[in-house]
């Protein structure tokens, strides 16, 4: 069953306004919607409101951001704030557990990640200067905290996420951070993945979702869009509606693009 059950966005006179976000037709149109599957992805074109209603879902759900400290203190969320503040959300079971990742977050995650790691390798040589010439035991003492730490980051993220490639980091994350009965909340996470990543982070997702995880995805991926059981909202409807893969305008151009890529690049080279 689903943590969250309904989000439904409700806009008083006072609040009613020409301004951004409220002059989304997402948001004139005051939809609830209902998560009825442990995944839901948010589909429709650029300008659908889609990674606005997400970023406005994180705020009022109080979703940790990893892309920063906390997502109520994220300065680039400053414009879903008013929106957050007309969403009503009906829960099942609240959960704390998971994160909201919008997939430009990831740099700043691996900068603080390797700043920690650097600090933590500051603080290791401070000590051994300090107890140069005092005993091994005592030496060893103090360097416990400091070495579990890094040991443990080790551990966890398999060295220095920045040496390898933005895809292979950006996976090992999902990999490292995913955990059972969390709602995570995922703003275009194919953009570094390979197609073959992408695969490979539908099975991570079918492995949490029998252990009690819900994900709620923007996503533009036909890749994604396929993992099986999935509801598939459509935000190019207003108020967004539940639709069939087979139905969707992405997949559609997509298997026409492959089947026949030289009639889509003759028509560009034409005009």
């Amino acid at each position: 069953m689903p943590h969250l059950r309904t989000v439904r966005i409700e806009i008083n006179q006072a609040k009613k306004t020409s301004a951004f976000p409220f002059s989304l037709p997402l948001v004139q149109s005051q939809p609830t919607l209902t998560f009825t599957a442990p995944v839901t992805f948010l589909v429709g074109e650029n300008g659908s409101g889609k990674s606005t209603f997400l970023e406005a879902l994180a705020l009022a759900a109080g979703s940790i951001a990893a892309g920063s400290e906390d997502s109520t203190a994220d300065k680039t969320l400053v414009h879903a704030r008013p929106l957050a503040d007309c969403l009503k959300l009906t829960w099942n079971k609240r959960t704390r557990k998971g994160f909201f990742l919008r997939a430009e977050d990831f740099f700043g995650y691996i900068q603080r990640l390797n700043a920690s790691r650097a600090a933590l390798a500051d603080d290791e040589r401070e000590i051994e200067r300090e107890f140069r010439g005092r005993s091994d035991y005592a030496r060893d003492l103090a360097l416990g905290p400091v070495r579990g730490e890094r040991r443990a980051l080790m551990q966890r993220y398999g060295g220095d996420l920045d040496a390898r490639s933005h895809g292979e980091s950006f996976f090992s994350f999902f990999r490292a951070r995913f955990v059972p009965g969390g709602l995570y909340l995922l703003d275009e996470p194919e953009a570094p993945l390979s197609p073959l990543r992408q695969i490979a982070l539908i099975k991570l997702i079918q492995e949490l979702v029998p252990q009690d995880a819900q994900f709620v995805i923007a996503t533009h991926s036909p890749i994604l869009m396929a993992l099986p059981g999935a509801t598939l909202l459509s935000f190019d409807q207003q108020p967004p509606q539940a639709v069939t893969y087979a139905s969707l305008e992405h997949v559609r151009l997509t298997r026409e693009f492959l089947n026949a890529p030289e009639r889509f690049l003759r028509h560009l080279a034409d005009e």
